[in-house]
């Protein structure tokens, strides 16, 4: 749809993210229009909880509230480490790192999963690669903030995908499936940080992570990997994108141009589409109740955002970005 159409209907901290990701308007010369949305209660209260970026206890990694989706919601939206917020966060982050450069959460699995049942700074290959990636969109210098870390979580791919991995501090633990098994959810991940580098967007890891996802996609109707199964649920549109779903999934593979001819792919944005009311709107099919005061957290009218995300996704298809 014309963006302009979108920034009529669109809240100031939306519409600083249209002109900027959509209009590709200079950041420089959208200083009012980023004040703006920098004044949204909702956007402040974002900022003020990853300012306490490990308060936050990670203990479900589709846990909306976790700080590292809100610091890439914001990131994503085109704020950056200007924002004090967003500098502590990052600072945070930087804080806690292993021996490998790999990033750590403060996190506790329960005894009964094969955990310590303490709080201890540790990773998961479904949280590391996110906080690599806001390093990444963050601007911090890639050579010595983000590549250790990368290659570590890179020799840990497989011939399809990425498996459930953590660090000697969650003890046994593990996640479902047999040790070598895809992950579904490490992989989207993994592939989405690696279409940000250069020197990974076309190698094996990328190739393997992109591949399995078109097939789990080509083979939903059979193959149905633990909670990752691409059936009724993951195929309806939701916002934003911190989990396994549809937009989800076609936002990363869409930043792959080897996979923009795929009709694997081709047949997801078909989907996507498909459900495009009259207007070029999009309407959440679920919501994440935590939301609920987000034009995203409904299910009854178009979404400005959801919107945006598909609108992204097609553009890439268009021009390639």
């Amino acid at each position: 749809m014309d963006f302009q159409k979108l920034l009529n209907i669109s809240d100031d901290w939306l519409k600083y993210a249209i002109r900027l990701n959509l209009g590709h308007e200079p950041k420089d010369k959208l200083a009012e229009f980023r004040n703006a949305a920098l004044a949204d209660g909702r956007i402040r209260r974002y900022l003020s909880d990853v300012a306490d970026f490990h308060g936050t206890l990670v203990t479900n990694h589709k846990n909306p509230d976790l700080s590292i989706h809100k610091l890439l919601f914001l990131l994503d939206l085109g704020f950056d480490t200007e924002v004090p917020e967003i500098k502590a966060a990052i600072d945070a982050i930087i804080r806690h790192q292993d021996g490998h450069g790999v990033y750590q959460s403060m996190t506790n699995v329960p005894r009964h999963y094969g955990g310590t049942g303490e709080d201890v700074f540790s990773w998961c290959l479904c949280d590391a690669p996110l906080l690599l990636l806001a390093l990444l969109k963050a601007g911090m210098e890639y050579r010595e903030y983000i590549k250790p870390g990368v290659d570590h979580l890179v020799s840990l791919c497989r011939d399809k995908g990425f498996p459930c991995a953590v660090s000697p501090e969650l003890g046994k633990f593990r996640g479902p499936g047999k040790k070598d098994d895809c992950c579904p959810y490490a992989t989207l991940i993994m592939a989405d940080l690696l279409s940000h580098i250069p020197e990974y967007r076309d190698s094996r890891a990328a190739v393997s992570s992109v591949e399995a996802l078109l097939d789990l996609w080509e083979n939903s109707l059979t193959r149905h990997p633990y909670m990752f199964f691409m059936g009724t649920d993951f195929r309806k549109l939701k916002a934003p994108s911190c989990w396994y779903d549809i937009v989800s999934v076609a936002g990363v593979l869409s930043k792959y141009e080897s996979v923009r001819d795929d009709p694997r792919f081709l047949t997801m944005i078909e989907h996507i589409r498909g459900k495009q009311d009259p207007d070029g709107l999009f309407t959440p099919e679920s919501a994440y109740r935590k939301y609920k005061d987000w034009d995203f957290g409904q299910k009854k009218v178009p979404s400005p955002y959801l919107t945006f995300l598909c609108a992204r996704i097609f553009e890439r298809l268009k021009t390639g970005l």
